[in-house]
């Protein structure tokens, strides 16, 4: 069994080949020359962080579905500056369009060392931005960003930092790696 650790850059399309329309964004294609490996999972186009890559189809099953419950923590910078009252909501699960989301982890953290991110997030000097650390266990269409934006901080940018035991430590945007053995879901 492969699995492969690769920090998805901001803009690549979650998946192997071109799509239909011949948009020119990049693929996974563009970085991983693994064959016979598919996605456990997706990322936004606008999302940055860790992608697990399997060939494995069990495996990828188990990391992709919800109802293994297999935590994400995301770093999140967020457009607001909320104190711990303001975070309280997405500690006891929010209220979005498709239901209600499961408890959170979510803490303020000081800014993390990151790579920079192409193009840069919009910097304005009048609004205050902060970053969170969140963690879930569900894996919703856009869920970080709509938790956030249900309790009045919108997103700013997101990077899934780590998967149950596997993170980005060491690896820089675009780059991948195969998983240890020490590693297990």
């Amino acid at each position: 069994m492969t699995l492969i650790l690769f920090n998805k850059p901001f803009g690549v399309l979650c998946q192997f080949s071109p799509e239909p329309n011949g948009s020119p964004r990049p693929t996974l294609a563009a970085y991983i020359e693994r064959p016979g490996v598919y996605p456990a999972g997706r990322l936004d186009l606008d999302s940055e962080g860790l992608l697990l890559l399997t060939d494995d189809g069990r495996m990828q099953a188990r990391i992709a579905d919800p109802r293994f419950k297999m935590p994400k923590t995301y770093l999140v910078q967020v457009e607001g500056d909320p104190d711990e009252a303001a975070l309280e909501p997405l500690r006891h699960g929010v209220h979005l369009k498709d239901g209600p989301t499961l408890p959170a982890l979510v803490e303020r953290i000081d800014p993390p060392v990151l790579w920079p991110r192409d193009p840069p997030v919009r910097f304005r000097k009048s609004v205050p931005d902060c970053w969170l650390s969140l963690t879930i266990e569900e894996g919703r269409n856009r869920q970080v960003r709509r938790m956030t934006a249900a309790i009045g901080l919108p997103t700013l940018r997101l990077v899934r930092w780590r998967i149950a035991d596997w993170t980005l430590e060491g690896l820089a945007t675009g780059q991948w790696r195969e998983a240890g053995s020490t590693a297990t879901a």
